[in-house]
Protein backbone atom coordinates (compact mmCIF):
# COMPACT_ATOMS: atom_id res chain seq x y z
CA UNK A 1 0.00 0.00 0.00
CA UNK A 2 1.22 3.58 -1.13
CA UNK A 3 1.13 7.02 1.10
CA UNK A 4 0.19 9.52 -0.86
CA UNK A 5 2.62 12.53 -0.70
CA UNK A 6 2.60 16.47 -0.76
CA UNK A 7 5.81 18.09 -1.43
CA UNK A 8 5.03 21.57 -0.44
CA UNK A 9 8.83 24.11 -1.84
CA UNK A 10 8.84 21.73 -4.45
CA UNK A 11 10.24 23.78 -6.68
CA UNK A 12 13.27 24.26 -4.83
CA UNK A 13 16.23 21.99 -5.11
CA UNK A 14 15.35 20.14 -2.03
CA UNK A 15 12.02 19.66 -2.86
CA UNK A 16 12.71 19.23 -6.32
CA UNK A 17 15.14 16.02 -4.93
CA UNK A 18 12.30 14.78 -2.64
CA UNK A 19 9.90 14.85 -4.98
CA UNK A 20 12.03 12.91 -7.46
CA UNK A 21 12.81 10.65 -4.40
CA UNK A 22 8.86 10.01 -4.07
CA UNK A 23 7.87 9.41 -7.58
CA UNK A 24 10.95 6.39 -8.04
CA UNK A 25 9.68 5.18 -4.70
CA UNK A 26 7.08 2.25 -4.58
CA UNK A 27 5.66 3.35 -1.76
CA UNK A 28 4.42 6.77 -1.94
CA UNK A 29 2.73 8.28 -4.57
CA UNK A 30 3.14 11.75 -4.99
CA UNK A 31 -0.35 13.77 -5.58
CA UNK A 32 0.76 17.28 -5.31
CA UNK A 33 4.05 19.29 -6.29
CA UNK A 34 3.20 23.12 -4.29
CA UNK A 35 5.23 26.09 -3.83
CA UNK A 36 4.74 28.44 -0.97
CA UNK A 37 2.16 30.42 -2.77
CA UNK A 38 0.33 27.28 -3.50
CA UNK A 39 -3.58 27.34 -1.69
CA UNK A 40 -2.67 25.31 1.44
CA UNK A 41 -5.71 22.99 1.03
CA UNK A 42 -3.84 21.39 -2.42
CA UNK A 43 -2.20 19.27 0.39
CA UNK A 44 -5.41 17.82 1.63
CA UNK A 45 -5.26 14.92 -1.12
CA UNK A 46 -2.06 13.70 0.66
CA UNK A 47 -1.65 11.84 3.48
CA UNK A 48 1.76 12.78 4.34
CA UNK A 49 2.91 16.22 3.56
CA UNK A 50 6.39 17.26 3.37
CA UNK A 51 7.65 21.04 3.94
CA UNK A 52 10.38 22.56 2.32
CA UNK A 53 9.66 26.18 2.14
CA UNK A 54 11.31 28.86 3.95
CA UNK A 55 11.24 30.00 7.61
CA UNK A 56 8.46 32.60 7.07
CA UNK A 57 5.71 29.96 5.94
CA UNK A 58 6.74 26.79 6.95
CA UNK A 59 5.25 27.79 10.38
CA UNK A 60 1.77 28.60 8.70
CA UNK A 61 2.31 25.28 6.51
CA UNK A 62 2.62 22.91 9.11
CA UNK A 63 0.07 24.14 11.93
CA UNK A 64 -2.85 23.61 8.44
CA UNK A 65 -1.41 20.08 8.06
CA UNK A 66 -1.35 18.88 11.25
CA UNK A 67 -4.46 20.68 11.88
CA UNK A 68 -6.26 18.88 9.13
CA UNK A 69 -5.02 15.37 10.52
CA UNK A 70 -2.05 14.48 8.04
CA UNK A 71 1.29 13.37 8.69
CA UNK A 72 4.39 16.12 8.00
CA UNK A 73 7.90 16.10 7.27
CA UNK A 74 9.55 19.31 7.63
CA UNK A 75 12.99 19.69 6.20
CA UNK A 76 12.46 23.57 6.34
CA UNK A 77 15.12 25.66 8.88
CA UNK A 78 13.81 28.02 11.69
CA UNK A 79 12.22 25.78 13.81
CA UNK A 80 13.04 26.81 17.41
CA UNK A 81 12.66 25.09 20.45
CA UNK A 82 9.40 27.88 21.38
CA UNK A 83 7.87 26.62 17.93
CA UNK A 84 8.73 22.97 18.80
CA UNK A 85 6.51 23.73 21.92
CA UNK A 86 3.72 25.38 20.24
CA UNK A 87 3.54 22.23 18.03
CA UNK A 88 3.68 19.92 20.81
CA UNK A 89 0.43 21.80 22.02
CA UNK A 90 -1.12 21.94 18.44
CA UNK A 91 -0.95 17.90 17.91
CA UNK A 92 -2.29 17.50 21.44
CA UNK A 93 -1.69 14.44 24.33
CA UNK A 94 -1.44 11.77 23.16
CA UNK A 95 -0.68 13.22 19.76
CA UNK A 96 -2.81 11.68 17.22
CA UNK A 97 -0.70 11.92 14.41
CA UNK A 98 3.40 13.33 14.35
CA UNK A 99 5.84 15.53 12.78
CA UNK A 100 9.26 14.91 11.90
CA UNK A 101 11.64 17.85 11.64
CA UNK A 102 15.15 17.15 10.32
CA UNK A 103 17.46 19.75 10.06
CA UNK A 104 19.76 18.49 7.47
CA UNK A 105 19.26 14.89 5.92
CA UNK A 106 22.62 14.17 5.56
CA UNK A 107 24.36 11.22 7.23
CA UNK A 108 27.39 12.87 7.51
CA UNK A 109 26.03 15.82 8.81
CA UNK A 110 24.54 14.04 11.84
CA UNK A 111 27.51 11.70 12.48
CA UNK A 112 29.29 15.13 12.68
CA UNK A 113 26.85 16.66 14.99
CA UNK A 114 26.59 13.47 17.49
CA UNK A 115 30.82 13.88 17.57
CA UNK A 116 30.31 17.11 18.79
CA UNK A 117 27.73 16.65 21.32
CA UNK A 118 30.40 13.77 22.34
CA UNK A 119 33.49 16.17 22.43
CA UNK A 120 31.45 19.17 24.18
CA UNK A 121 32.19 17.94 27.82
CA UNK A 122 35.69 18.42 27.40
CA UNK A 123 36.37 21.50 26.06
CA UNK A 124 35.42 24.84 27.28
CA UNK A 125 36.16 26.71 23.74
CA UNK A 126 34.13 26.27 21.28
CA UNK A 127 32.75 28.00 17.82
CA UNK A 128 30.64 26.94 14.95
CA UNK A 129 31.44 28.18 11.56
CA UNK A 130 28.64 27.16 8.76
CA UNK A 131 28.80 27.87 5.16
CA UNK A 132 25.85 27.86 2.50
CA UNK A 133 24.87 28.78 -0.64
CA UNK A 134 24.38 32.81 -1.10
CA UNK A 135 20.70 31.96 -2.04
CA UNK A 136 20.25 29.99 1.46
CA UNK A 137 18.01 33.08 3.09
CA UNK A 138 18.42 32.00 6.68
CA UNK A 139 21.42 32.25 9.15
CA UNK A 140 22.52 30.56 11.37
CA UNK A 141 21.56 27.46 9.64
CA UNK A 142 19.39 24.62 11.28
CA UNK A 143 22.34 22.20 11.19
CA UNK A 144 24.02 24.75 13.08
CA UNK A 145 21.72 25.66 15.87
CA UNK A 146 20.95 21.95 16.46
CA UNK A 147 24.64 21.17 16.54
CA UNK A 148 24.88 24.41 19.21
CA UNK A 149 21.44 23.16 21.25
CA UNK A 150 22.81 19.67 21.36
CA UNK A 151 26.35 20.37 22.80
CA UNK A 152 24.54 23.12 25.09
CA UNK A 153 22.31 19.95 26.04
CA UNK A 154 25.91 18.04 26.46
CA UNK A 155 27.32 20.47 28.60
CA UNK A 156 24.00 20.90 31.16
CA UNK A 157 26.12 19.63 34.63
CA UNK A 158 29.25 21.94 32.87
CA UNK A 159 27.66 25.28 32.27
CA UNK A 160 28.24 28.20 29.47
CA UNK A 161 30.95 27.74 27.06
CA UNK A 162 33.83 30.29 27.61
CA UNK A 163 32.88 32.82 24.88
CA UNK A 164 34.69 36.22 25.30
CA UNK A 165 33.58 39.71 23.33
CA UNK A 166 30.62 38.57 22.41
CA UNK A 167 28.78 42.17 22.59
CA UNK A 168 31.10 42.76 19.36
CA UNK A 169 29.00 41.85 15.83
CA UNK A 170 31.98 40.24 14.22
CA UNK A 171 31.77 37.65 17.12
CA UNK A 172 28.85 36.10 15.38
CA UNK A 173 25.58 34.94 17.29
CA UNK A 174 25.29 32.89 20.22
CA UNK A 175 22.98 29.84 20.56
CA UNK A 176 23.66 27.98 23.51
CA UNK A 177 26.32 30.09 24.42
CA UNK A 178 28.14 29.17 21.53
CA UNK A 179 29.29 31.28 19.02
CA UNK A 180 28.16 31.14 15.49
CA UNK A 181 29.55 32.34 12.32
CA UNK A 182 27.40 32.07 8.53
CA UNK A 183 28.54 32.39 5.54
CA UNK A 184 26.76 32.73 2.08
CA UNK A 185 28.91 32.32 -0.62
CA UNK A 186 28.70 31.18 -4.54
CA UNK A 187 30.42 27.48 -4.78
CA UNK A 188 29.53 26.48 -1.43
CA UNK A 189 26.53 23.46 -1.06
CA UNK A 190 27.09 23.12 2.40
CA UNK A 191 29.97 23.12 5.15
CA UNK A 192 30.06 23.08 8.63
CA UNK A 193 33.16 23.03 11.37
CA UNK A 194 33.12 23.06 14.90
CA UNK A 195 36.39 24.12 16.55
CA UNK A 196 37.20 23.09 20.26
CA UNK A 197 40.16 25.26 21.45
CA UNK A 198 42.09 23.54 24.59
CA UNK A 199 44.80 23.75 26.26
CA UNK A 200 47.86 23.20 23.53
CA UNK A 201 45.44 21.94 21.03
CA UNK A 202 42.16 23.04 18.29
CA UNK A 203 40.28 20.11 17.58
CA UNK A 204 37.77 20.59 14.68
CA UNK A 205 35.27 18.29 13.35
CA UNK A 206 34.29 19.02 10.31
CA UNK A 207 31.26 18.27 7.66
CA UNK A 208 30.93 19.78 3.75
CA UNK A 209 28.24 18.47 1.50
CA UNK A 210 29.75 18.82 -2.19
CA UNK A 211 26.23 17.41 -3.92
CA UNK A 212 22.37 17.58 -2.49
CA UNK A 213 22.84 13.80 -3.50
CA UNK A 214 24.13 13.23 0.01
CA UNK A 215 20.81 13.95 1.17
CA UNK A 216 19.04 11.35 -0.54
CA UNK A 217 19.65 8.80 2.05
CA UNK A 218 18.60 10.52 4.52
CA UNK A 219 15.53 11.42 2.81
CA UNK A 220 14.12 8.45 2.24
CA UNK A 221 14.63 7.04 5.73
CA UNK A 222 12.58 10.44 7.03
CA UNK A 223 10.03 9.69 4.74
CA UNK A 224 9.46 5.91 6.08
CA UNK A 225 9.33 7.13 9.49
CA UNK A 226 7.25 10.53 8.35
CA UNK A 227 4.51 7.83 7.74
CA UNK A 228 3.74 6.58 11.35
CA UNK A 229 5.40 9.26 13.66
CA UNK A 230 3.89 10.21 16.77
CA UNK A 231 4.60 13.80 18.64
CA UNK A 232 7.54 15.59 17.60
CA UNK A 233 10.80 13.98 16.37
CA UNK A 234 13.69 16.30 15.80
CA UNK A 235 16.81 15.19 13.87
CA UNK A 236 17.37 12.30 11.35
CA UNK A 237 19.68 10.99 14.47
CA UNK A 238 16.31 9.76 16.36
CA UNK A 239 15.58 7.73 13.33
CA UNK A 240 18.61 5.89 12.48
CA UNK A 241 20.54 3.38 15.18
CA UNK A 242 22.96 5.96 15.79
CA UNK A 243 24.60 4.01 18.92
CA UNK A 244 24.29 0.55 17.40
CA UNK A 245 21.96 -1.34 19.69
CA UNK A 246 19.04 -1.66 17.26
CA UNK A 247 17.16 -0.13 19.13
CA UNK A 248 14.26 2.63 17.77
CA UNK A 249 13.22 5.34 20.15
CA UNK A 250 10.05 5.26 22.48
CA UNK A 251 7.41 7.05 23.79
CA UNK A 252 6.42 10.83 22.70
CA UNK A 253 8.21 11.59 19.53
CA UNK A 254 8.90 8.28 18.60
CA UNK A 255 8.02 5.99 15.38
CA UNK A 256 5.63 3.72 14.99
CA UNK A 257 6.72 -0.46 14.84
CA UNK A 258 8.45 -0.76 11.50
CA UNK A 259 9.35 2.74 10.59
CA UNK A 260 12.18 3.04 12.92
CA UNK A 261 15.46 1.12 12.78
CA UNK A 262 14.93 -2.73 12.74
CA UNK A 263 16.88 -5.39 14.66
CA UNK A 264 18.11 -8.52 12.74
CA UNK A 265 21.04 -8.83 10.29
CA UNK A 266 18.94 -7.82 7.04
CA UNK A 267 19.36 -4.08 9.52
CA UNK A 268 22.90 -3.33 8.22
CA UNK A 269 24.16 0.04 9.24
CA UNK A 270 25.75 2.93 7.09
CA UNK A 271 24.59 4.57 3.31
CA UNK A 272 24.25 1.15 1.85
CA UNK A 273 21.34 -0.24 4.21
CA UNK A 274 19.50 3.42 4.29
CA UNK A 275 20.00 3.64 0.29
CA UNK A 276 17.66 0.99 -0.35
CA UNK A 277 15.11 2.23 2.43
CA UNK A 278 12.38 3.94 -0.20
CA UNK A 279 13.63 2.13 -3.62
CA UNK A 280 10.91 -0.39 -5.11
Amino acid sequence: MTTKVAVVGATGKLGRLIADIVEDSAEFELVASLDSRSPLEEMLAAELVVDVTVPGVSQKVVEFAVANGRQVLVGTSGWSADRLKGLRRLLGDPPASGVVVVPNFSLGSVLATSFAAMAARFYDSIEIIEAHASTKVDSPSGTAVRTAELMGDARAAIGPVSAPHTDQRARGQQVASIPIHSLRLAGVVAKQDVVFGGTGEVLTITHETISPTAYATGIGVALRAAVSARGVVVGLDKLIDLDGRGVAPTGEGAVADGAGPATGPENVSGQAAGATSVNP
